[in-house]
């Protein structure tokens, strides 16, 4: 072999060697990477929230019976103790079924017989009142000559007292099996029949609005029967708004009542403003869309901002609500995409002289997207955003883009 061949293969051969180290020398990977800044966080709790009138009044019927048709509609204006929210008129009788007309058809019988019979005492008592005021008659003109004793007057007066009295004890007695009969006679009256609320025009009970507003619910429009405290219509006044969150629980006890609240989403155009008012101390089971059980606490919230700002709300709109559980100035802030949970603590990959370096950091408060540094990062650091899999301590890395 030549020295020219010889030196042909040996450069075939370190170009093929120098492409083979090419191809599998590790590589820089490219990164996205963020700056470490100070600036101020603000942590909230987010939750959907709606709107609700802060008193609302159920009108209940007050008395049973059959609700006519309600005329007010959702929106209408009401002024208290003017305005007729529904009109209620005494219900019919329910429909007797065979035995219990065969039961009330025989009470009416025995009520004519009984009725029949006290008047016959009466005919009877007016009679011996009547015989009695005659023998007193004679008696009479006969003891002032001395032909009768004076016991024999008495005798004749005390029998028309008597008489007299039977005759009011009957005529009270035929007044009561009157009734009676009266009473027995209404237990056959048949739905729209003779005698029924409707055939004799029966009315009414008008229920008016407890205060001035509007209608905000109308329980039953048509014509129905209902029981006393029976729910008709809700009324209110839907200047008067406040807005109700459910929270799960262990973010309520996070919230302190007076806590700054921003409202979004609600139609307009810039967030609303306002305040918690109230954490309420008792708590429910909610099943969410997953069909998980969760413990839910309702949080109330008061608007800030004018009413006008607000005042195309109603009563149940939808809004969400960002309620400021802390606020930071000056702190050293992260993006959470750039932590990782690296042996049970938070880590981050700091990019420093084209490499990755492991370093464990301290957590202070976090929001949904920035989390407060305590502790392993300084002012200037540049981390590495949603490290992959392919970096690890030492990896080489390259910036792809830097926030």
């Amino acid at each position: 072999m030549t020295l020219k061949r010889m030196a042909w293969y040996g450069a075939a051969i370190a170009i093929v060697a120098g492409g083979l180290i090419f191809a599998f020398w590790p590589q820089a990977v490219p990164v996205d990477v963020a700056v470490i800044k100070r600036g101020n966080l603000t942590v909230t709790i987010d939750g959907d929230g709606r709107t609700r009138v802060r008193e609302i009044y159920v009108v209940s019927a007050p008395v049973p019976g059959r609700v006519l048709r309600i005329q007010r509609h959702v929106g209408d204006v009401v002024v208290a103790d003017e305005t007729i929210l529904a009109t209620i008129q005494p219900s019919d009788p329910g429909f007797l079924d065979r035995r219990a007309r065969a039961q009330a058809e025989a009470n009416a019988k025995a009520a004519a017989a009984a009725f029949a019979l006290a008047e016959a005492e009466l005919a009877r008592a007016m009679a011996e009142l009547e015989f009695a005021q005659s023998e007193l008659d004679r008696a009479e003109p006969l003891a002032a000559r001395g032909t009768v004793p004076q016991r024999e007057l008495d005798r004749a007066r005390l029998a028309v007292r008597t008489a007299k009295a039977a005759v009011a004890t009957a005529e009270a007695t035929v007044e009561i099996r009157r009734f009676e009969l009266e009473t027995a006679r209404a237990g056959l009256i048949e739905p729209g029949g003779p005698g029924s609320a409707s055939d004799r025009g029966l009315c009414c009970v008008d229920v008016y609005s407890p205060v001035d507003g509007r209608v905000l619910h109308v329980v039953h429009e048509s014509e129905t029967v209902v029981a006393a405290g029976a729910a008709l219509v809700e009324v209110g006044d839907p200047r008067d708004l406040e807005i109700v969150v459910d929270l799960l629980s262990s973010d309520a006890v996070r919230i302190a009542e007076g806590a700054a609240v921003a409202i979004e989403e609600w139609g307009g155009g810039d967030a609303l403003s306002g305040r918690v008012r109230h954490v309420e101390p008792t708590g429910f089971t909610k099943v969410s869309a997953l069909g998980i059980e969760e413990q839910r606490v309702n949080v109330i919230i008061d608007f800030t901002d004018p009413s006008e700002r607000w005042r195309n709300l109603g009563h149940g709109y939808r809004v969400e609500v960002r309620i400021v559980i802390w606020r930071g100035e000056d702190v050293l802030v992260l993006p959470l995409g750039a932590m990782f949970r690296d042996a049970g603590r938070w880590a981050v990959f700091v990019a420093d002289g084209g490499r990755a370096h492991l370093r464990h950091i301290e957590v202070g408060h976090a929001s949904h997207r920035f989390a407060e540094i305590i502790g392993g990062l300084s002012q200037g650091d540049r981390v590495v955003l949603h490290p992959s899999d392919l970096i690890s301590d030492g990896v080489r890395v390259v910036p792809r883009s830097e926030e």
